[in-house]
């Protein structure tokens, strides 16, 4: 099965060994992974900031990105999310109203494409430790995932998971929204780390990297017990 990849921004210049961990697992289950190096963002930061002219430039230049038929897998449901929910009012009454609609078809969370479309749900990974996992707002509320990841990693061995209180909650990152209401963002992270820390988790693992971003500046600020990892990270480990 021929795969796309979208690696969004943030993963590009912050966290690359995410996106090879994810090729690896992909690989693994037989897929044939392609990356169009002309590739840039999804335009979602211009978007959430007001700015919709130049996000549907932006925007534009990824439906030419990404023009060619079959699935592209991304490890992150925020960019995902925007693509599906938010692209259709960015180019609604456009001639390019189809491939808006096709494209949303298309385009997978890295762990709702591996349970969903692969139909794959253990990929023989090991990674020893005590998690909870943390349901990211884009993940569970624009791309309705909720048991994907979970599946994936309930068969990764040597891992325990746990749930911790108000999992649904937001951890607080929200974007431009953690620059903006920085000290409600904070307390959000603080309630987020502190119901992972009373689970005796030793990390937290999400299918989104802002989130970890978020959580994990919170958690090395107050030099606290926990780690934050993504789940393509947790996948690849354990069959070097």
């Amino acid at each position: 099965m021929k795969v796309q990849l979208f690696i969004p921004c943030f993963v590009d210049q912050l966290y690359p060994q995410t996106a090879f961990n994810m090729v690896k697992v992909l690989e693994k289950a037989c897929c044939e992974v392609h990356y169009n190096t002309n590739q840039t963002c999804c335009g979602q930061p211009a978007f959430n900031a007001g700015y919709w002219n130049e996000a549907r430039e932006v925007c534009g230049k990824f439906l030419t990105d990404f023009v060619n038929p079959g699935y592209i897998v991304a490890p992150s449901a925020s960019c995902v999310g925007f693509v599906r929910n938010y692209y259709p009012k960015l180019f609604e009454n456009s001639s390019t109203h189809n491939q808006v609609k096709d494209l949303g078809n298309r385009v997978y969370e890295f762990s709702e494409f591996l349970t969903e479309v692969l139909k794959i749900e253990n990929y023989g990974a090991e990674f020893n430790a005590r998690a909870i996992y943390h349901d990211s707002c884009a993940a569970l509320r624009e791309c309705k995932i909720k048991e994907a990841p979970r599946k994936l990693l309930r068969n990764v061995k040597g891992l325990e998971m746990v749930e911790m209180n108000d999992v649904e909650t937001c951890c607080g990152f929200g974007g431009t929204f953690a620059v903006k209401f920085d000290a409600i963002s904070i307390a959000m992270a603080d309630q987020k780390v502190n119901n992972a820390i009373a689970t005796g988790a030793e990390y937290i693992i999400s299918t989104d990297l802002s989130c970890l971003m978020h959580m994990d500046g919170y958690i090395k600020g107050k030099n606290l017990p926990l780690k934050t990892v993504h789940i393509a990270d947790v996948l690849a480990s354990g069959w070097d």
